[in-house]
């Protein structure tokens, strides 16, 4: 599977652009590492921002558009991470460690941002849209993790499925799964 990268469109100010930077010194520390940078975790979450703005403003359009930037770039972040880390792995564990939780927050990120875009298609009465979002966050979160259980919830009130979990109260796993409505 291959990474798309998504960079930031050029932002010209006026005619005369000067670019002074040397990607090749390494004291230059690049887009990366600055708050603007859109493949960043802060860039992830200006896109969830202003996907919030939207749907309080009510362009679900528009706020479907910017939370898929951020699934885009909040994926790409964990993949990126999940990189390193298994390249460190038997090499040097603090690195791995460190490398495989920023992999973990930002496949978070990315579910969280998952599940409000599966919202926002149910907004826009789009549920064939919204059920392969959710059961891409219950494959990734689990069922019993709280995303999860939202995202089975948002699933059996569309209908795409007829058992309720947990049942009655009950989280224990049940050992059959049932029938799919709608597939």
């Amino acid at each position: 599977m291959a990474a798309l990268v998504v960079l930031p469109p050029a932002q010209a100010q006026g005619a005369d652009i000067q670019v002074e930077s040397d990607i090749t010194d390494p004291s230059n520390t690049g887009p990366l590492t600055q708050e603007d940078s859109l493949l960043s975790m802060p860039g992830g979450e200006r896109m969830m921002q202003e996907a919030t703005n939207a749907i309080d403003s009510g362009n679900y359009s528009v706020a479907a558009k910017k939370l898929q930037e951020a699934r885009q770039i909040f994926n790409q972040l964990s993949n990126f991470y999940q990189q390193l880390a298994s390249s460190f792995s038997g090499i040097d564990n603090r690195v791995y460690e460190a490398q495989r939780q920023k992999a973990l927050e930002t496949a978070e990120k990315r579910d969280e941002a998952t599940y409000r875009l599966a919202l926002v298609h149910r907004a826009n009465d789009q549920p064939e849209l919204a059920v392969p979002l959710l059961i891409q966050i219950i494959r990734s979160q689990n069922p019993t993790r709280e995303l999860g259980k939202k995202s089975y919830q948002q699933l059996f009130e569309l209908g795409f499925v007829d058992s309720p979990f947990p049942r009655n109260g009950n989280s224990q796993p049940t050992s059959s799964a049932g029938p799919n409505k709608g597939s």
